[in-house]
């Protein structure tokens, strides 16, 4: 890495410590690294000194100064050294693109960015397939569980970055998840409000990372918990054992959908951290296995997400087609993609 560089932290992004973001962002670079880097004050958040344990925010710029390129592990590879079926793979999961913005439709089981175990093959450590003849790589945006696929999106840019960042933290982009989920949510419209406080005694770098529901009453009084809020509306049903439900995450906590769905009763279909990894719900119990010819993964996908173009103003809506698995299952239980309104919320549609 050559030159100082501001980054600006996502939607997903915030709420976590300074030394976990950069480490997400450079796999390369070690803790002592990051806390020196903090002491002489090199690293900055927003202007000012930090520590490498300071919680960084949504939206905050992060400043970075050239990084040794002494330190150990794998640094993020260029167009040359990545395989060539895995540039493939990036490259045939482009949705939509211009000379500012790319959006993917990231496959399923493929991370968003490194992690304990993850190596190199996760969507930022293969943005050098990504260039497309500029000279530098693109940047995410924000970001998908490894498990949920769907629309992602990445910017050519700082300025871009920056500009698509406020706009998530401002809420003026709109994203809408379809999810498969275990049993039918009565009412079939609602907005879930439960506070969401990550679990004690997990991995020290999120691999084992699980966020418990706090009822809303309790908020104020549970150390750590965050305050959440999901949309959600059901498409279609099979009868009380399963439903298509629409998802809108009004706020952008870790595993908010996932742990919102489960803690209402209706855990997305294939989920085992959140419900269960073996237990099946034929309509009469708990569980996220629906049985018989059901996949087993995760039946969670960005569907669509609606944003004003930073540069000309315009509103883009981008919408990705399902995964495999998904399809499979839409088509087992009788649904179809074509019967589903743009926004189910809109009530002029719905």
């Amino acid at each position: 890495m050559s030159g100082v560089r501001i980054l600006t932290v996502g939607e997903s992004e915030g709420e976590s410590r300074l030394d976990r973001f950069l480490k997400k962002r450079f796999p390369e670079i070690t803790q002592g690294a990051i806390e020196k880097l903090c002491r002489t004050g090199q690293i900055r958040v927003d202007g000012g000194r930090v520590k490498a344990s300071t919680h960084v925010l949504p939206g905050a710029e992060v400043r970075v100064p050239p990084l040794p390129k002494t330190e150990g592990g794998p640094p993020r590879r260029d167009a040359a050294t990545i395989p060539g079926t895995d540039a493939e793979m990036i490259q045939a999961a482009v949705l939509w693109k211009d000379e500012h913005i790319i959006a993917l439709n990231k496959p399923p089981g493929l991370p968003s960015q490194g992690g304990s175990g993850q190596g190199n093959r996760h969507v930022d450590g293969l943005t050098g397939a990504l260039m497309f003849g500029f000279k530098d790589r693109p940047k995410l945006v924000h970001r998908l569980d490894k498990d949920t696929s769907g629309v992602l999106l990445l910017a050519r840019t700082d300025r871009i970055a920056r500009a698509l960042s406020e706009a998530f933290r401002a809420r003026t982009t709109r994203k809408i998840y379809w999810a498969a989920v275990a049993g039918m949510p009565n009412p079939k419209m609602g907005t879930i409000r439960f506070g969401l406080v990550k679990a004690p005694g997990h991995g020290r770098g999120g691999e084992g990372e699980k966020m418990i529901a706090i009822h809303p009453a309790k908020i104020g009084e549970t150390e750590g918990a965050k305050r959440a809020t999901t949309d959600y509306a059901v498409i279609d049903g099979l009868g009380t054992r399963a439903a298509w439900v629409a998802l809108v995450p009004v706020t952008g906590r870790t595993h908010q959908l996932r742990a919102h769905m489960a803690e209402i009763g209706h855990p997305i279909a294939g989920d085992g951290k959140y419900g269960g990894s073996g237990q099946e719900n034929l309509g009469d119990g708990w569980g996220a296995q629906l049985g018989g010819e059901i996949s087993r993964k995760l039946h969670l996908h960005a569907r669509s997400i609606s944003f004003d173009h930073p540069i000309t103003g315009k509103r883009i809506t981008l919408t990705a087609p399902l995964p495999d698995h998904m399809k499979r299952t839409w088509a087992t239980v009788g649904w179809s993609e074509g019967d589903a309104p743009a926004d189910p919320f809109d009530e002029a549609e719905a």
